[in-house]
């Protein structure tokens, strides 16, 4: 099923997404080697509730009986997919950490991740982050009315294979509106011609998860964090958009 928002609930989503964009540059600042992941995700909750915001992650559940997410945020650091908890581990001079902001303001969601480089990054992970934000782009620009979902993953994937690295199956894109996870699920591989077509006013996320090595992927004991099998690097970027019949409309802004 695909949701179609009216224009109003557009309009709402739309100023969720934006908290969300103010959020990453509120912390911009500390993404250097020295700062504890904690310390992140405490700057992140104290401006997303002064801006009249609720956070959406903490305490979430994804399936019966996990334990409750813990942060406000999510920090995958190096070879974590998504999902990693904001702990007591601290950024070192060459990480990679992905940081996944999501919020909801007026009974509207916004979500967003970006990959940010910490001090001097190898060309190896710069690359990796270069091109997974280079993904989440074509992915973008194939959001267009009439076009079937498929057709995201199609362009996401085509990238990021023709430089070597491999798209994760196992988590993807999403609806999204009065809640965080909503239908239709938004994947990102192809083929182009599969799914449901898009139609203006359909409100999904896209969040490619490219990884240097394979795509399998391994939930931690911790029931949340989710880590590349062999170890190798991965990175993510994501931002709410809306498709409309002028191309699609980036709502998190960044």
């Amino acid at each position: 099923m695909i949701n179609i928002r009216t224009s109003q609930e557009i309009a709402g989503l739309r100023v969720a997404a934006k908290i969300v964009a103010e959020t990453f540059k509120e912390i911009e600042g500390l993404m250097h080697p020295g700062t504890v992941l904690s310390e992140i995700d405490l700057m992140a909750e104290k401006y997303i509730l002064k801006q009249g915001g609720e956070t959406l992650y903490k305490g979430i559940h994804q399936r019966p009986h996990q334990h409750p997410f813990p942060g406000v945020i999510c920090t995958s650091l190096n070879n974590q997919i998504c999902h990693g908890i904001p702990d007591g581990r601290i950024l070192k001079d060459g990480d990679i950490v992905g940081i996944d902001i999501g919020l909801r303001y007026k009974g509207w969601c916004g979500d967003a991740c970006v990959t940010y480089m910490v001090g001097k990054v190898s060309p190896e992970s710069r690359r990796l982050v270069e091109t997974t934000r280079t993904c989440l782009e074509k992915g973008i620009a194939a959001s267009l009315s009439g076009n079937h979902i498929g057709a995201i993953g199609a362009a996401i994937q085509k990238l990021a294979e023709s430089r070597g690295y491999s798209v994760v199956r196992e988590y993807g894109g999403h609806g999204i509106g009065r809640e965080l996870w909503e239908e239709p699920f938004v994947p990102h591989i192809g083929p182009a011609d599969h799914g449901a077509r898009m139609r203006e006013g359909l409100v999904i996320n896209i969040e490619p998860m490219i990884n240097i090595g394979e795509p399998d992927t391994r939930l931690m004991p911790d029931e949340w964090s989710v880590e590349t099998v062999d170890g190798s690097l991965s990175a993510q970027f994501e931002h709410t958009i809306v498709v409309t019949d002028n191309g699609p409309e980036i709502l998190t802004i960044i």
